[in-house]
């Protein structure tokens, strides 16, 4: 990539990072309708975004770019759903960090682990329909590009989510 398409890169996903998380201050006040609709536009605008991105870092042909479209926004509704409950569970997560219980803290680990894995088990199901539809190459180059979003937008959200730590009682006490 060069140094344009980076810095914008970098720039969309702070946005879409920052869309991603809920501050603990306004955690309880986005239950209202309008800050819901709000939300999704924004996200719906981040994923738009996201996919400007790969299309300018991808340069494929027009007959590539026919066959891979189509192929990315199937993959990306799938994803799409495991990135929405990888956001509900940072949500539900910052919102209760402070009153963390032994419970609270398996359930949110076993449901990270399992977004990783569906996340995992829906890209292992595309990397064959994205080499038929555009090379291995071209497939390689999709799934580093999409992985250095993820890095990027894992990076941001490590640095404001909080380490678990007990909170007013454990399951163990």
């Amino acid at each position: 990539m060069n140094r344009i398409k980076h810095r914008a890169l970098g720039a969309a996903l702070a946005v879409f990072c920052m869309l991603a998380t809920v501050p603990p201050a306004t955690a309880q006040s986005d239950s209202g309708p309008d800050t819901k609709k709000q939300l999704q536009l924004d996200l719906a605008a981040a994923r738009a975004n996201r996919k400007a991105l790969i299309g300018a870092n991808m340069a494929l042909t027009k007959a590539q770019a026919d066959a891979f479209w189509p192929l990315y926004d199937a993959y990306e509704a799938k994803i799409d759903k495991i990135e929405d409950r990888h956001v509900a569970e940072l949500k539900a997560y910052r919102q209760h960090y402070a009153t963390l219980t032994d419970e609270d803290a398996t359930n949110k680990l076993d449901e990270v682990m399992a977004i990783r894995r569906d996340t995992l088990d829906v890209q292992q199901e595309f990397i064959p329909k994205f080499r038929t539809a555009v090379s291995s190459i071209n497939t390689t180059r999709f799934f580093q590009i999409d992985s250095k979003l993820n890095a990027m937008i894992q990076c941001h959200i490590a640095e404001i989510i909080p380490l678990a730590s007990p909170g007013v009682k454990t399951t163990s006490e």
